[in-house]
């Protein structure tokens, strides 16, 4: 272990997806960023990402009908202003994107933009590259990022806690954070003037995810203990079609592939998707993942699966080259033989609740992506509309934090361990870790009811009582923050969840089947109305 550091920048940016650095790129303009990442630039959910980017770019489209294809799929809790701000700002950012970053979208060969169809649109407006979206837009902010001096970029380190002036006594505001290089296992201070949190969502709150391993909730746990707001947790989207084999791990099939044609069969061959939605395959995702769980509860299936094999070969492999060579590692030819998939955690709708330029109820401190809680999907996430939130609130953020003024006591209290010791107990974290996401998976799935939440709450509560004894008697681990702030985020989800006596978008509660007008209003949580912080 090396001497702990402390690092002096003008903006903090934690987590390093297309929101992270997008920001951190436009910031740079007018001040010195820092980035962190748990991991590797690259290991995040961005360079997973493999359907595109929605934006008005056809002829046959409008603001007017993005508008309300997202106000519809988010079942009456978008904020129409975060809707109608985010659209109208998008072809500025994918122009910018091209222009200015040299991403270069798929195309026709008349050079007009090969726009995709996905769930809950009524026109083709996703611009991609190929079906590797994510991977293109990384590899080019990557290359920006990294080329410029003005950018520092800290890899394998973890943010531990914001570092907030209420702690000496004065207004609540933050200054930086107490950051682990995960290398060295030392705890850096870095003071900042604005702190950005880009770090994604909570996808490994559950047992069955489409998320990576870093998709934990760490921001949004850091961000709640500091005493910021926090918004609709009970809206967690089960991506309905991720790939069901014994070999592969979180490997999503876009909605691309139904947006070209491809259907939705039992194991008997028979379609099913036209008696629950009359969008059919295309229906909004909360709506295709509930018609598979109940399918699969039905019939007992391990999966349901997705036919190509009617649409033209060579159109697929060109179209979806990723998903094709993916598929043939397995043995699946899509071409010829229907994809065996599953429903799996995939986005969180709720997060750190922001305005309209990215800021939070906490001073200097920002959050972008799908960290925070624009209001732009309400009660379900339209398709592709979440890499165009990232851009248009990690732009706003970027030109908003100019005018960010560092404000910090004299003397900063350094991290200190006190009478913690090594921990030798390792499987007390593991067993921990494994049992919260069983119990989210198995309780706060897809379909809730009353009873099950209840006895999900009781759970959390306990391990959350274990943690904290457990945390404060040994030396701080990445393993150990992350259990910490996993469990925080599964008892959000879970109290948000408990307070929504209805059934609306995502949020699909058995005993309480219809929706309900006194809950037309989001749900709102901070210290003192939620969860205990620590």
């Amino acid at each position: 272990m090396r001497m702990p550091k402390v690092i002096d920048t003008d903006y903090l940016v934690i987590g390093s997806g297309l929101a992270g650095l997008y920001f951190a790129a436009h910031a740079s303009e007018h001040g010195r960023v820092t980035i962190i990442t748990k991991r590797g630039l690259r290991d995040g959910t961005t360079f997973l990402a493999q359907a595109g980017i929605a934006s008005v770019l056809g002829d046959d489209d409008s603001f007017e009908t993005h508008i309300a294809d997202t106000l519809t799929t988010g079942a009456g809790l978008c904020n129409e202003n975060a809707v109608r701000l985010t659209v109208e700002s998008g072809p500025e950012r994918i122009k910018d994107l091209m222009d200015n970053f040299g991403v270069q979208f798929s195309e026709h060969s008349d050079g007009r933009l090969d726009l995709g169809l996905e769930g809950g649109h009524t026109r083709r407006r996703v611009a991609h590259i190929q079906d590797f979206t994510g991977e293109g837009l990384m590899f080019k902010l990557e290359n920006a990022v990294r080329s410029n001096p003005k950018i520092t970029i800290l890899e394998n380190t973890m943010a531990v806690d914001l570092l907030s002036n209420a702690k000496y006594g004065k207004s609540n505001s933050v200054f930086g954070a107490f950051i682990l290089d995960r290398n060295t296992n030392t705890i850096d201070t870095v003071i900042a003037k604005a702190t950005v949190i880009a770090s994604g969502g909570a996808g490994k709150v559950y047992i069955y995810t489409s998320n990576p391993d870093t998709s934990n909730g760490d921001g949004i746990a850091i961000a709640y203990r500091a005493g910021a707001e926090v918004e609709n947790m009970e809206f967690y989207q089960f991506h309905p079609t991720c790939l069901y084999h014994p070999s592969a791990k979180s490997f999503l099939i876009s909605e691309a592939l139904r947006g070209e044609g491809g259907i939705l069969r039992r194991a008997d061959g028979t379609a099913f998707m036209n008696s629950y939605h009359d969008m059919a395959e295309l229906a909004p995702r909360d709506v295709v993942a509930r018609a598979i769980d109940t399918e699969l509860k039905k019939s007992g299936d391990d999966s349901v699966f997705l036919d190509m094999t009617h649409l033209d070969g060579d159109f697929l492999t060109k179209r979806f080259p990723n998903i094709s060579r993916k598929l043939l590692e397995f043995g699946i030819d899509m071409t010829k033989v229907p994809i065996p998939v599953v429903p799996a955690a995939h986005y969180c709708c709720g997060g750190i609740k922001v305005d309209d330029s990215g800021r939070t109820n906490i001073p200097n401190l920002y959050a972008i992506g799908e960290a925070s809680h624009t209001g732009l999907h309400g009660a379900c996430r339209m398709a592709s509309n979440s890499l165009l939130e990232a851009l248009v609130y990690a732009y706003r953020a970027a030109q908003e934090v100019k005018n960010s003024t560092l404000e910090r006591p004299q003397e900063i209290i350094p991290w200190k361990s006190g009478h913690a010791v090594s921990s030798d107990e390792g499987v007390v974290v593991s067993h921990n870790w494994d049992e919260i996401r069983r119990t989210m998976w198995n309780y706060v799935g897809i379909v809730r009811t009353d009873k099950r939440l209840s006895r999900a709450k009781a759970r959390i509560d306990l391990i959350r009582d274990e943690i904290r004894n457990y945390y404060w008697n040994f030396l701080v681990t990445p393993e150990l923050l992350e259990l910490r702030n996993l469990a925080l985020v599964a008892d959000l989800i879970v109290y948000g969840a408990q307070r929504r006596h209805e059934s609306r978008g995502l949020h699909f509660n058995m005993d309480h089947p219809h929706r309900s007008e006194f809950y037309h209003r989001n749900t709102l949580l901070f210290r003192g109305v939620g969860p205990s912080h620590s």
